[in-house]
């Protein structure tokens, strides 16, 4: 497999699949822009060879398509599979012990590689203003590592085997920082560097980080996987990459030896500094907030050094590919980690963490016809307390084997035409959700909902707007969206107190009409055409811009024994004054770019 990026670039263009831009290119909005129009027509990886303010190149859209993921780890696929699988099921090596006869021979040529130091490698020292400073969005506070490797050893238990690394973005430059001496560290709950970081400020010691950009594609993976406790990212990177991670420590910082760029620097406790804005996964920007400033130690890179850069933004992106496959190698793991769970899929389309659906089981009474969800809600409240699944607002669960929760009109509609709204919405309040998401009453704060259906079908759901809905003079621009659901308008968004009267007086108006038994679901939205217009705008806006406990009204909505139930959901989905602004593409930029497409490969 390869040694370095530019192998693995060399690679891609051998097959066909990479271009090379000689032209100089801005990092300012105009790169960025160039990887979000090739990604969105399936266009190749893109080399920069000349981008201004820095030497180095740079390089975007490499994990653009999942057939180009898979192709770069092609000779190590399978084995990879092997590994995880056995660390999912270990019984597995019991029933296939000639299958898995290699497989710990592969985790032992695996393991991490110590080497005496730094000069025994490639790099050498820079500084951080020569990096491309990459700056995706117009808002955005600064340039941004958006392919990062952070590394950080637990204090406790020190050591490469021990230590956690991940994908946490990293802003270079702008707002308070210190040119070339500093760098803010954004990561969101639950997140390994926080453990770690936390057990620091405990001992009153500062944190050592290092942040590796590049190297073997493997090792980026190995930043984002969820890999089965006890594995090590060191490792799975050394299995993906077919090839031991080389290190060494340089004044007891981590050195990658493979990467083509290393940052290392210390984050001391209570030391903050305000970190963004910037594009995020969802689609708008996370706001300035207060977090871990990281100072500089040294900076390397290799002589030849490439720059990996990704843009964040409103799904479909790099990261939904990137995640396509991440899923594949992993996907058997929530079942052996979640016993009940058949499939759970985070809908990329609406942000990934606000919407979850997934298929459960209902064995509690195999003795009598099961009528309405029961193990389904223990299942749900697994799935809600199971790593970054935590962060979601909404699942909808249910339990059958005929369908996908990848088919996502398909499942949804399922639900709907199952759920008993009076008894089957089960409310979680102030608790915790995404850090980038500006939904809830404050950074990380909302609440959660559950959706479950079991059980035979209650109603046929409308494929037309129905008429109450079309004759109320309050309601503007009825559009269907799906069956079952309808989005309207009721104008701008005011405050809490307003809105309440003027869902209120709506649902006063709507009570008691049989015909919208069909119709369980209403999103009020600032443009309803917008929301018909396709399932992914439906699952954008209705589940980035609404806190359930606060965005969920019910037609004929009760509340019993602390419990709320209704005929009808209505979701108030429309963009609130504490919310992020959406993001929304420099006109010139884009107009400017128009040079370079349609890319070509020769």
């Amino acid at each position: 497999m390869y040694h370095t990026l530019e192998e693995a670039l060399l690679d891609l263009e051998k097959n066909g699949d990479l271009i090379r831009i000689k032209e100089e290119v801005d990092p300012d909005l105009e790169m960025a822009a160039i990887q979000r129009r090739a990604y969105e027509e399936n266009g190749p990886a893109i080399l920069f060879e000349n981008v201004k303010g820095s030497k180095y190149r740079a390089v975007a859209n490499l994990y653009g398509s999942v057939e180009r993921t898979k192709f770069l780890f092609r000779k190590t696929w399978d084995g990879v599979n092997d590994v995880i699988a056995m660390r999912d099921d270990p019984m597995s090596a019991l029933k296939h012990p000639f299958k898995n006869a290699t497989t710990g021979v592969s985790a032992v040529k695996a393991l991490p590689m110590r080497l005496p130091s730094v000069k025994h490698s490639k790099l050498e020292e820079i500084s951080l203003s020569d990096l491309p400073m990459i700056k995706s969005w117009p808002d955005d506070g600064g340039a941004f590592i958006t392919l990062p490797q952070v590394y950080s050893e637990d204090p406790d238990k020190p050591g490469i085997m021990n230590a956690n690394v991940g994908m946490y973005r990293v802003q270079l430059n702008g707002n308070e920082y210190v040119p070339n001496k500093e760098v803010g560290l954004h990561y969101q709950i639950h997140r390994g560097i926080g453990v770690h970081q936390a057990k620091a400020v405990k001992k009153g010691e500062p944190l050592k980080v290092s942040i590796f950009v590049g190297g073997p594609p493997a090792h980026t993976v190995a930043a984002v996987m969820p890999l089965p406790e006890g594995l090590s990212e060191m490792l799975f990177a050394g299995l993906l990459s077919g090839r031991r991670f080389r290190h060494s420590y340089e004044d007891g910082f981590m050195i990658s030896h493979d990467a083509d760029f290393v940052i290392t620097g210390e984050i001391y406790p209570d030391d903050t500094k305000p970190e963004g804005p910037f594009g995020d996964h969802l689609g708008y920007y996370s706001l300035t907030h207060e977090f871990p400033v990281m100072h500089v130690h040294k900076v390397y890179a290799r002589k030849d050094a490439i720059y990996p850069f990704t843009v964040v933004g409103r799904p479909p992106q790099e990261d939904t590919s990137f995640g396509d496959v991440i899923h594949e190698l992993t996907g058997d793991a929530v079942k052996q980690e979640l016993p009940g769970v058949k499939e759970v899929h985070a809908v990329d389309a609406a942000g990934v963490h606000p919407l979850l659906f997934a298929i459960g089981s209902e064995r509690y009474t195999p003795f009598q016809p099961v009528k309405k969800p029961m193990e389904l809600l223990t299942i749900a409240n697994r799935i809600l307390g199971f790593g970054q699944l935590s962060l979601a607002k909404y699942l909808f669960i249910t339990a059958d084997d005929d369908i996908s929760t990848h088919d996502e009109a398909g499942f949804m509609q399922y639900v709907l035409e199952r759920i008993d709204l009076s008894r089957d919405l089960h409310f979680q309040t102030n608790t915790t959700i995404d850090t980038l998401d500006y939904s809830g009453t404050g950074l990380n704060s909302g609440s959660k909902v559950i959706f479950a259906a079991y059980g035979d079908k209650l109603r046929d759901l409308s494929t037309k707007v129905p008429k109450p809905l079309k004759e109320n003079k309050d309601i503007h621009n009825p559009q269907l969206v799906m069956p079952g659901v309808v989005s309207i308008e009721l104008g701008d968004y005011a405050n809490v107190e307003e809105t309440e009267k003027q869902i209120e007086r709506v649902t006063k108006q709507l009570a008691n009409h049989q015909d919208l038994d069909g119709c369980p679901l209403i999103v009020v939205a600032d443009d309803s055409s917008f929301v018909s217009e396709t399932l992914s705008n439906f699952l954008w806006v209705t589940f980035t811009r609404s806190n359930p406990s606060h965005d969920m009204h019910g037609i004929n909505s009760f509340t019993k024994h602390k419990h709320w139930g209704c005929d009808n959901v209505i979701i108030d989905a429309r963009l609130k004054p504490h919310h992020a602004p959406p993001l929304i593409e420099d006109e010139t930029i884009k107009a400017n770019i128009n040079r370079f497409f349609p890319l070509r490969t020769n």
